[in-house]
């Protein structure tokens, strides 16, 4: 592998609204370290941080109508069977959901589970609990996605946690979305909720790492397990 290479794979991009926390940051280093040049490596340290938070690189998704792949970085911290928020009118029967938990070091840049077309698009304004916790996906601030993909209506959640307090979505309701394309982003720590329906199969288990735009969290047409059976 050359240099530049090995700088290209360095280098990751980052989103452009992470730009005004990372001047803000290496601002403040700046001025922490005309007081006492010690604090000026602390703030450095923060800015890189800021920096790696927002970052944004590039995934390679698989291209298969049958994998529901996770919108987030992080742990999958829940799988099992519960009602979706009522907001986005997916009924009242329950729905197999698999909540994926970002801490502070996660890539927070969310990605579409699978392609289709965004029907609608609802913001709801709550508490700011752990987003750890399971009444998280009910009482915490978020915002949700219904796509209508090839094998049914997927809806997607963004959950704000105890840090997180800005949920951005980019996306437009009535617009088609690519499976793995960016949708939009939380600050700082969060979840994602995938609500699936009938068919599709979980294929994580809690405790996984998984990676945005990359992982297969479940499939449809699986052979040997059920959908809307709680893993614990």
């Amino acid at each position: 592998m050359s240099v530049i290479d090995s700088a290209r794979n360095a280098l990751v991009p980052v989103r452009r609204e992470g730009y005004p926390f990372i001047a803000a940051f290496g601002g403040a280093a700046i001025v922490l370290g005309l007081l006492w040049s010690p604090l000026f490596w602390i703030g450095l340290a923060l800015t890189g941080w800021c920096a790696y938070f927002f970052r944004d690189p590039e995934r390679v998704t698989p291209v298969d109508d049958r994998f529901v792949i996770s919108p987030a970085d992080g742990v999958v911290s829940a799988i099992g069977p519960v009602v979706p928020p009522r907001e986005l009118g997916l009924g009242t029967t329950e729905m197999t959901r698999i909540s994926v938990f970002m801490n502070v070091f996660s890539c927070h840049v969310n990605r579409a589970p699978v392609r289709g077309r965004i029907a609608r698009i609802e913001h709801r304004p709550g508490k700011f609990l752990n987003a750890e916790l399971d009444k998280a996906s009910s009482e915490n601030e978020r915002n949700g996605l219904v796509i209508e993909g090839p094998n049914g209506t997927i809806g997607v959640v963004q959950i704000a946690g105890l840090v997180a307090r800005r949920i951005i979505c980019w996306a437009d309701a009535g617009t088609n979305i690519g499976v793995g394309e960016r949708f939009g982003l939380i600050r700082f720590g969060s979840r994602l909720d995938v609500y699936l329906p009938e068919g599709a199969v979980p294929r994580v288990a809690i405790g996984q790492t998984a990676i945005a735009g990359e992982t297969i969290v479940a499939e449809f047409g699986g052979e040997d397990a059920s959908p809307l059976v709680r893993i614990s």
